[in-house]
């Protein structure tokens, strides 16, 4: 017995000791990524341009109470994010980071083509935080009563100007209220400066147009996925384009190096955009800090409402990843860590849709570069009221026929008409129902 009682003990000797050389960390995938002792976890993601930057910043802050958990992003082409995806989520996951970036009018596309591609928010818990999200977001990001998508950036319009070309002409800003104030606006300043009023890429983009949608709480498709382009606010919006370039308000650009070349050449005055855009005048328009300034987008009518979004993105998880809970907790923490989203804009020009943010003094500030205007509380004050966009998983074919039709009322055609075959072409090409009125 004493014998056997020794043998015992050596063997359990060894067995703890190769069970603590079994656990001493290392940096194999997977395991747990919290405090302590553990295996490391090696995120991995997709994205592109500052997008990357803000990323890699909010690791570095997960990291001081997670500090086995790393991330792998690569940096890559927006398009090239699309067709990556694309591709491994037709193949069932194959060859997908554990999470990447997708923007918002993208969004149920993908939900709708591959719906088990990507995990539900909504059943990790996160809907106890979704509320703390604007609800256009909120609509954008779920399908079918739950969320797929942590919401990121949005892209809260305002018109950026020229202060010194509206002083030129004698336009107050304060008192442009709807589009028919905008356009007078624009006849005296190109009369008394020569600069037109705003640029379009008349053939081949339509973001004014779909500013306009926005603020009138129509768009492409309605809640039931029909057709809207017949809507009588939507031939509104369009009347408004053409009224615009009639008067000779417009510059017709080529894309978007010829919308930024018009920013700082002086040969527009103002330019309908999203928030994002103040990154892009500060860095390439840098002789003309104090010369700028922001003002509301134009209702349609006295009291109407000024608030619309362009552009947007949002974090979604593979479904297919390993490391799926691990890549939860920290876009948890990304998405609703104030900390975060202040970095993300403070450095990087990505306005936050995480509500808690706008109560920082951030939002309270004056910015130089746009003459000492608070435009972060501007942007702020839309968020809660903007309409929820319906963009469907034929959103890229909707924005091919509006600007078609719109292309059609620059060279003449009617709008209602113009959008009437627009909503016909879009009908045969998706097999949607086109709303009548």
């Amino acid at each position: 017995m004493k014998k056997s009682s020794k043998w015992v003990g050596l063997l359990l000797m060894v067995s703890l000791l190769l069970s603590a050389c079994g656990n001493s960390g290392g940096s194999s995938e997977g395991g747990s990524g919290g405090e302590g002792e553990g295996k490391k976890t090696t995120l991995t993601a997709w994205a592109w341009n500052v997008n990357v930057g803000a990323m890699e910043e909010a690791m570095a802050l997960y990291q001081k109470q997670n500090p086995n958990v790393e991330l792998k992003i690569e940096d890559l082409g927006r398009l090239d994010v699309y067709d990556k995806l694309s591709t491994g989520l037709a193949a069932g996951g194959s060859g997908l980071p554990d999470f990447v970036l997708v923007e918002d009018d993208r969004i149920q596309g993908y939900l709708d083509a591959f719906p088990k591609g990507f995990l539900n928010l909504s059943e990790k818990g996160f809907d106890a935080k979704l509320s703390e999200f604007p609800e256009f977001k909120r609509g954008i990001v779920s399908k079918d009563g739950a969320a797929y998508a942590f919401p990121f950036d949005a892209g809260p319009a305002g018109v950026f100007y020229r202060t010194d070309l509206f002083e030129q002409a004698g336009v107050d800003p304060a008192s442009i209220e709807t589009w028919d104030d905008y356009i007078a606006a624009g006849k005296k300043i190109k009369e008394k400066t020569g600069a037109q009023l705003l640029p379009i890429d008349k053939f081949k983009d339509d973001a004014t147009f779909r500013i306009m949608l926005n603020t009138l709480g129509v768009y492409y498709y309605d809640a039931n996925g029909n057709i809207d382009l017949t809507n009588p606010k939507a031939v509104q919006a369009m009347t408004v384009q053409k009224k615009l370039n009639d008067e000779g308000l417009i510059k017709d650009v080529n894309g978007w190096d010829g919308t930024v070349s018009a920013t700082i050449d002086g040969s527009i005055a103002s330019i309908p955009f999203g928030a994002w855009y103040y990154g892009t005048i500060i860095d390439q328009a840098k002789e003309l800090e104090g010369k700028w300034g922001v003002f509301p987008v134009p209702a349609f009518e006295k009291g109407g409402n000024r608030a619309a979004n362009l552009g947007g993105s949002s974090w979604m998880i593979n479904a297919a990843s390993d490391n799926a809970d691990e890549a939860y907790k920290f876009l948890e923490f990304f998405s609703t860590s104030v900390d975060v989203q202040k970095i993300a804009m403070e450095k990087y020009g990505l306005f936050p849709s995480y509500a808690p943010v706008y109560k920082e003094d951030l939002f309270q500030k004056e910015v130089p570069f746009f003459s000492n205007q608070k435009i972060w509380k501007l942007f702020a004050d839309e968020m809660e009221k903007i309409p929820t966009p319906y963009y469907t998983k034929d959103y890229a074919i909707g924005l091919d026929e509006a600007v078609k039709a719109q292309a059609d009322v620059f060279n003449g055609k009617d709008p209602a008409e113009a959008l009437k075959a627009a909503a016909d072409r879009l009908s045969e090409r998706t097999k949607r129902e086109v709303n009548s009125y």
